[in-house]
């Protein structure tokens, strides 16, 4: 359990020192307060060794690689926690540090929780907004993080996953009268990843234009095997680029897979390193990747 949370520090403190900044470095959605609610901007998160509640700020945390070894490529990660609590650390922190590694930018979603006591937030409303906001907050800050804006995906663990669809099936284009320069760009991301989604994560109808996606799961899911086996179905019907990895063990929630003892679900970040890879999507000379 401690060895590899050790083994991320030590990245993250090594991709800093090869840097000369301070990352990662976390950055609220709405530098006033999320819009309707910025009187509660300013209230503490609660988190644990595990989990983060009482998000009133939403914001996104970045994770840059060092320069040297850049893509271009950049993902917004959305932990999961049954929209009542966010693992960020196991479900954010270690795939953006595994992101990393691989020359991609990642950026952690604290989004606010839909399903927490007396919460006054709806997915269909808040949480979406949260994660429009920050697929245009990443986008409009490119050129700095030195990211392609044609090369920005989202990837979602258990209640993550839903979150992505929010705005994955989503008319995404921007508001061109909109105050903020931000809220004028496309939110719409350019491909997706899907680890052990929740139901939330199956549209109705798929759209057209829906981003390439890898899906992966365990079988023995009670949760969360259906929805990756309804959406491959959909994109198959619908000749949209799909992977699926299906395990027949790992159950739910083995995050990166570090505590599993099953060699498939240990090895699992691997294969999304091959999709990256094949897709073209970590190549720094291709800017028309997914375009």
């Amino acid at each position: 359990m401690r060895i590899p949370f050790l083994l991320t520090v030590l990245m993250i403190i090594t991709q800093q020192s090869a840097r000369g900044q301070q990352y990662p470095v976390e950055i609220p959605l709405w530098p006033g307060g999320a819009p309707g609610f910025e009187d509660r901007r300013n209230e503490p998160t609660e988190a644990r060794d595990w989990w983060v509640r009482n998000i009133h700020n939403p914001s996104i945390t970045a994770y840059l690689p060092p320069k040297e070894k850049a893509t271009g490529a950049a993902v917004i990660i959305c932990p999961g926690g049954g929209h009542r609590e966010l693992v960020f650390n196991a479900e954010g922190h270690d795939p953006a540090v595994y992101l990393n590694s691989l020359g991609v930018a990642a950026f952690v979603l604290k989004y606010r929780l839909a399903r927490e006591n007396n919460s006054p937030y709806t997915l269909a409303e808040h949480v979406r907004q949260d994660a429009f906001r920050a697929m245009r907050l990443v986008r409009s800050r490119a050129a700095e993080w030195k990211v392609d804006p044609h090369r920005v995906g989202m990837m979602g663990f258990s209640a993550g996953g839903e979150v992505v669809s929010l705005v994955a099936y989503a008319k995404g284009d921007g508001d061109a009268t909109a105050k903020e320069a931000v809220d004028r760009l496309n939110a719409r991301p350019d491909f997706q990843i899907l680890i052990y989604p929740g139901p939330g994560a199956v549209p109705e109808i798929l759209p057209k234009n829906a981003p390439p996606a890898f899906l992966l799961a365990a079988n023995d899911d009670a949760c969360c095997s259906s929805p990756v086996i309804k959406l491959v179905r959909m994109y198959h019907e619908a000749g949209i680029p799909v992977e699926l990895h299906l395990y027949a063990k790992g159950s739910h929630a083995f995050n990166m897979g570090y505590r599993s003892s099953l060699n498939s679900i240990r090895g699992w970040p691997q294969r999304m390193a091959d999709w990256l890879t094949d897709n073209a999507i970590l190549d720094p000379d291709n800017e028309q990747a997914n375009r």
